[in-house]
């Protein structure tokens, strides 16, 4: 079969069908019509239908229908061959004259994407005008391949499947944060009767036992007035608007610390086991772009925090 010739205006008149060429390739690839079908966004049926039609079209049986999949016949695979370099061709011509950006998944914590990322986010798309930067804020551990994710940060320990980039990003240092306006009442350092006149704010890690006996050098009952919230940017938020002293992670925090937005209550940091990483997969889709982002992430770790003494 000379496929140059059909692909031309030589004695045929026509082109078979770009549809029916669209399918074929996807089909070809697959060895699925379904899968082929969900790839393209049409149904099972019209893939199969677009299949039949094109082999009626040219004369020839293209597939063998096996069972459970399919196989190319041997005229099948020399076709399949030039249409994908066909197809090839057509995308990276489109490419080069109308260049898309790159787009990147990230999947980051609804907190470390509200009080970090999201206002860095002018910085990135200054630098890195070519890479779209899409956000999936989740408390869920994302799969690189199932959810297509790119890159994601996570608070956890330092041990990693072989697979995977990780680099250390931020350490998990806890600071005790409030508004100004609510300590003009209290002389520093704050003592534990002065608990009873605060407010903790709570989020779901729960560490004010542990950074209170920190602080005093015991274990102390807990402060009769609570506010617990699911989130620590939700925390954050509570503490900004005076309603009671929070605690962080000091680089969620700096910005307002360094604006005097929020204040240290007490001086003590506490340092905790689950640090936040940068990770990805070290077979990515888009190396590149990848390591644009990640090297503009990773250079906010070296920017110097609002100090809090141990």
């Amino acid at each position: 079969m000379d496929v140059e010739k059909l692909l031309t205006n030589g004695s045929d008149n026509h082109l078979p069908p770009l549809n029916a060429l669209r399918a074929f390739d996807a089909a070809g690839r697959c060895l699925n019509f379904r899968i082929a079908a969900e790839e393209l966004g049409v149904t099972q049926g019209a893939v199969a239908q677009h299949i039949r039609g094109l082999e009626t079209y040219l004369g020839l049986k293209l597939f063998e229908r096996l069972p459970r999949t399919l196989a190319l016949t041997e005229n099948g695979h020399r076709y399949h061959a030039e249409i994908s370099r066909a197809f090839a061709i057509m995308r990276n011509a489109t490419q080069t004259l109308q260049p898309q950006s790159t787009r990147l998944t990230i999947s980051t914590t609804p907190t470390f994407a509200a009080k970090w990322l999201i206002p860095r986010l002018p910085d990135f798309t200054a630098e890195n005008p070519q890479i779209e930067l899409r956000i999936v804020a989740t408390e869920k551990a994302s799969n690189f391949y199932s959810d297509g994710v790119d890159l994601a940060v996570r608070q956890t320990g330092s041990t990693f499947a072989a697979g995977l980039i990780a680099d250390l990003l931020f350490k998990q240092d806890i600071v005790a944060i409030c508004s100004p306006g609510l300590l003009a009442d209290f002389e520093a350092p704050l003592k534990i009767d002065d608990l009873d006149r605060l407010v903790l704010i709570h989020d779901s890690h729960n560490l004010w036992p542990e950074y209170l006996k920190t602080v005093f050098g015991h274990e102390i009952p807990e402060p009769a007035k609570n506010v617990r919230l699911n989130q620590t940017a939700l925390a954050i938020d509570a503490a900004l608007s005076g309603q009671g002293i929070a605690l962080a992670s000091r680089f969620l925090v700096e910005q307002d610390l360094a604006a005097g937005r929020l204040v240290h209550p007490f001086a003590h940091v506490l340092h905790g086991t689950r640090d936040f990483y940068l990770i990805s997969p070290r077979d990515g889709k888009n190396p590149a772009a990848c390591h644009q982002v990640r090297k503009w992430m990773l250079k906010w770790r070296n920017t110097n925090p609002v100090p809090a003494t141990d």
